[in-house]
Parts: C-alpha cells; structure tokens; sequence
C-alpha cells in the first residue's frame, strides 16, 4: 500500500503568489503543481559574503537603487584584517612592442573584493601625482602619430607623474586618474591613451599619412604591413594585388583570381600585342601556374610569364617565325625561373613552410600572327580552340606533361581512367631547375574560320575539361566581349568549388571563311 507524502502548508503559490485554498494539489489562479514544491529550506539561500557592516550599503552599484545591495549583511560576514586591494601596474608593451592601453579601477563602476567602492578604495591608497611641468617635452607615437608627452609614455605604477599635454591642443575627454591636489586647484589628471582609438578623428588623420617605410593596414589604418604581409600591429593579413587581377589590351584579355581555397594566387599571366616586320599585328597571351609543392611558386610562375613575353615581343618585331619565338620565349622563361633557384636562402625565409626545393612552374602561350596561330606549353596548363560557329568542332590545342597523359598515350587506360586516378594531375615536365629535360611543346594552326583561343591554368579546365565542355562554358558574346568572357570562365570555377587558383586569356581569331574544313589546320 503506496503512502502520499504529506506536504507543507504553503501561504502563497510559488508561481503566481496568490494563498491557495487548504487540500490543494494546484493553484487556482496559476495552476501550479503545488505537490512539487520542495520542503521548506531551514536557512535562507542567499548570505552576504565578505561584505563588511560597514560597507554593505556602499557596495551597491552606483546609480543603483537600494534594493540592488547584498541582502543580508552581517557582523559575522566581514572578513578580519582584510585589506584593501592594490592593482598591479599594467605592462608597458604588448606582445607586438605596442604601447598597451591602460585600464584603471575607475574605468568601471563597482566593488573590490573587500566590498568598497573603486573610487573610496583609489583615494585611500593612491597619493595624488605631481602636476606635469609647463615646458615637459613632448613626442610622437611611432604607430599612430600621436603626440605624448616625455613623462606620461606608458603605464605609470601608482603615484607616478602625470603627462602633459601638447602645447596647443584641447584636452581629450578621458576620465579623471587622480583626485584633486590637496590645498591646490583640481589639476585635469588626464592622460593619452597609449593606443589611438580607431573611432577619434585624431586617428583617421593619422591613418590618412603614410607609415614611415611600408604600407599601411587596411584594418586598422596605423599598422605598417610587414614583407609578409601582415600588419604589424594589428595581425591582420593584407589583401595581396595578385588575388584577383585582370587585364584587357585590345582584341586579348585575361583575369586571374586566388579561387576559394589558397591563401595566395600561384598564378601569373602576361598579355601584350606589337607589330610584325611588315606592319600587321601580332597579339601574345602567356598563363603560368605556379607547382604549388615547390618553394616560391607565385614568384616562379610571374617570373616566367615575364620572361617569356618580353622575348616574344622582341623576337617577333625583328621578324623570327612566330613558332621560333614561341620555342625561345619557353627556353627564355625557364631560365628565369631557374635563376630563383641561384638566389641566397635568406630569399625564402617568408616561405618556411615550403619545401627548400627549387621554384617551379608550369607555362602555355598562344601567338596570333598574320594567318598563324601558335601555341607553346611545358606542363598541364591548356588551350582550347573553340570556333565562333558554334555547330563547328571544337579542338583541345596543347597535349597535357602529366601521369594521366602518359598512361593515355602508352594505351594503359583510357582518359577517364586516367584522370579519375589520384596520380592524375602529377605533372611530367615544368620549368625549373629540378626538372628533368626542358622540352617546350610548340604547334603552328591556321585556322580556317574565326574563333577563340582560350588559353588557361588547370584551375579552369578541372571544372570543363573537354573541349565540349569548355566551349560550353564560354559565353556566346565572348568573340565580340573577351573580357567579360575570361570573367564568366573565373566565375564558372569558382562556383564550380574554386580548389585552385584560376587564370584564363582569352584571344579572339578573326579570318574570313574559306570554305569548310577542320576547325584548325595544323602547319
């Protein structure tokens, strides 16, 4: 036989406070379960603790109603012999050897741990601070500009002297650090904040002048940008110019972007256009991508874009056949790039967490010249020839230096085979100063009608490897509009996921039809 556990008369519900009636198992008003009301504690929950009887009425928060204190206090709860609590003088500097901002008791209103008041507990403990002399001399703060005077740079300890303020200028409105001088008028007691503060007008007009010997940081407008770019005084990282470039010159335009997953863009492109011996025009497009496992592959990839293009230019103008120069501006290009590989070690030192190999990158260029198209390449980056009419064959120019091409080749496995394998992408040939043999690939076309050249970094043909799949890709206005094509291409990989930086040029070919054929006829 169960047994009800009988429970307390209560005089008012716990949820709503109104008595309820004797034998009651639920508040009429509420409806509360008065059966789960717990036995009635024998002490009260809440005990002042430490508060001295002294105090217990000051240790409310100032501006605070009565009601707000410690209920209560006691004789019994104050702690003997406590004493009051002394605040540690504030390092100096920070971690970035930036003078530290100061944060003193009275920045905030409230109780030490004895129960006093901030501010009762700062004028029994502080002596006041002697007034800074008319003449102190004054400074500048090296970060933000801001002129300090020689006494108050940095946290003081506790009676140290007071800065004085520049000759000229209003005081800030800070809070007060000192009580007023005994027998003496109140003296001001302020003092400049050891960091500027980012909302001031003061600090926008420091961010507005150059920093001494670098940039300045984007987020907080006082920092210089170290080589590695990041500020100096804030950490932040600074976005680098090659994250997204783009470049239109003519009939040829180009645009590079770091993708979704880099912390850096390893690609470079170079795009120009220069006059033939004979007066016709001759329009260059160079694209690099940088081997990613190999050391200081962004500088690798702009250094060969650089090299290559300026040997074209010059070799093309002197009259060299454009597949001779495209050969040069590829052996022009490498020895670019191994020449980084000649550079003293202290040049890596920003790039620890690379390999100490040799720089290295990968290269495909197309040349338009008279009724000529040539491509170059050494590695896995690609060009595509897609033909104005779209009806008309598209055709993949450039044969990949890669694991998955030699399988293909040797007839080992077929091209889905191949480049569904992790070994895929391991590339066979590239420019630098471990690779195996330099061997530039060069291919002269004509083309029989018009079309266009795309010429781009794996970052792009991962998300339309197929020639079909490219020309699908590309935007319809893109012969007449290449830039905003190249854009549209960046756009299709980055929304295709943006694994890797992504680079692409795009070189309209304009010919008056010659009746039918091949979409490029190989010279």
């Amino acid at each position: 036989m169960s047994q009800s556990h009988q429970q307390p008369a209560l005089s008012k519900c716990p949820g709503c406070e109104e008595p309820p009636a004797a034998g009651d198992l639920f508040c009429g008003a509420c409806g509360y379960d008065l059966s789960a009301v717990p036995d009635r504690p024998h002490d009260r929950p809440t005990m002042a603790i430490t508060v001295p009887p002294d105090t217990a009425e000051a240790s409310a928060v100032p501006g605070a109603s009565e009601a707000s204190a410690v209920p209560g206090a006691s004789e019994a709860s104050a702690v003997p012999g406590a004493e009051a609590v002394r605040w540690p003088a504030a390092a100096e500097t920070d971690s970035s050897d930036v003078p530290a901002p100061v944060h003193r008791p009275s920045d905030l209103p409230g109780t030490d741990s004895g129960g006093r008041p901030l501010a009762a507990e700062r004028e029994q403990t502080r002596e006041p601070g002697p007034a800074a002399e008319p003449g102190a001399a004054v400074g500048q703060d090296a970060a933000s500009g801001k002129e300090f005077a020689a006494a108050g740079r940095g946290p003081e300890p506790v009676g140290g002297p007071e800065p004085a303020a520049a000759p000229g200028t209003s005081a800030a409105p800070v809070r007060r650090d000192d009580p007023a001088e005994p027998g003496g008028a109140e003296h001001s007691g302020d003092f400049a904040p050891a960091a500027p503060d980012p909302r001031t007008a003061e600090h926008a007009a420091a961010a507005a002048a150059p920093v001494a010997g670098g940039k300045v940081c984007v987020a907080c407008r006082s920092g210089r940008v170290d080589p590695d770019g990041y500020c100096e005084n804030c950490g932040h990282a600074q976005p680098r110019e090659r994250d997204h470039m783009e470049q239109e010159l003519g009939s040829v335009a180009a645009v590079s972007d770091r993708g979704l997953r880099h912390h850096r863009n390893e690609d470079s492109f170079a795009v120009s256009s220069t006059a033939l011996p004979d007066g016709s025009p001759a329009v260059v497009a160079i694209v690099c991508d940088g081997v990613s496992s190999a050391s200081r592959p962004d500088e690798a990839s702009a250094a060969a874009a650089n090299a290559a293009n300026e040997s074209l230019l010059e070799s093309l103008a002197r009259g060299t056949h454009p597949q001779q120069a495209m050969h040069e501006a590829i052996v022009a290009a490498s020895d670019a790039v191994n020449a980084l590989a000649q550079e003293p070690a202290g040049a890596m030192e920003h790039d620890a967490h690379r390999h100490q190999n040799a720089p290295a990158c990968t290269l495909v260029g197309a040349v338009m010249a008279g009724e000529l198209l040539i491509v170059g390449w050494v590695g896995d980056s690609r060009a595509y020839w897609v033909p104005e009419d779209r009806t008309q064959p598209t055709a993949r120019l450039t044969e990949d230096d890669s694991w998955a091409a030699q399988m293909v080749a040797a007839g080992l496995m077929n091209e889905a085979e191949a480049y569904a394998d992790e070994r895929a992408h391991a590339i066979t040939g590239w420019l630098g100063a471990d690779a195996y043999e330099l061997e530039p690939h060069t291919a002269a076309f004509k083309p029989d009608r018009s079309g266009l050249v795309v010429v781009c970094t794996d970052g792009l043909w991962n998300y339309a490897e197929s020639a079909e799949e490219m020309a699908a890709a590309v935007p319809a206005d893109a012969q007449e509009r290449p830039l905003r094509g190249a854009q549209v291409l960046v756009g299709h990989a980055l929304d295709g996921g943006g694994h890797d930086n992504v680079t692409v040029a795009l070189l309209p070919f304009a010919v008056r039809p010659q009746g039918a054929g091949s979409a490029c006829e190989t010279v």
